[in-house]
């Protein structure tokens, strides 16, 4: 059974740093596309980052380019957002995601990913 469960979040202010953990159990991090997505009250389910199976190749909402890296420990079966310079535009429910395989084309979207974290509230004051 696949379990992605989530950890870190919690309230910051402006101009503040979190991270954000997603620990596997049931498949091999190391073997599967990974993502993180965010929910912001009122709002539907945007992509944030992407990291290919093989761990080579990145990829970033223009929102949080710059400000948000996405990693992976393969050792803990973890993958992990860090998320520095934090607006309070960034106030969002985040998840992460994972699955076998996403093509290039359509890692953004959120039905290409089979597995799914519950979800951690990660709020920033102004």
């Amino acid at each position: 059974q696949v379990q992605l469960v989530q950890s870190g979040g919690g309230l910051v202010q402006a101009g503040g740093d979190l991270k954000l953990t997603c620990t596997a159990s049931g498949l091999t991090s190391s073997r599967y596309a990974t993502a993180w997505f965010r929910q912001a009250p009122g709002k539907g389910r945007e992509f944030v980052a992407h990291m290919r199976a093989s761990g080579t190749n990145t990829y970033y909402a223009d929102s949080v380019k710059g400000r948000f890296t996405i990693s992976r420990d393969s050792a803990k079966n973890t993958v992990s957002l860090q998320m520095n310079s934090l607006q309070p535009e960034d106030t969002a429910v985040y998840y992460c995601a994972a699955n076998e395989y996403v093509i290039l084309s359509a890692i953004r979207r959120e039905d290409q990913y089979r597995f799914w974290g519950q979800g951690t509230q990660v709020t920033v004051s102004s």
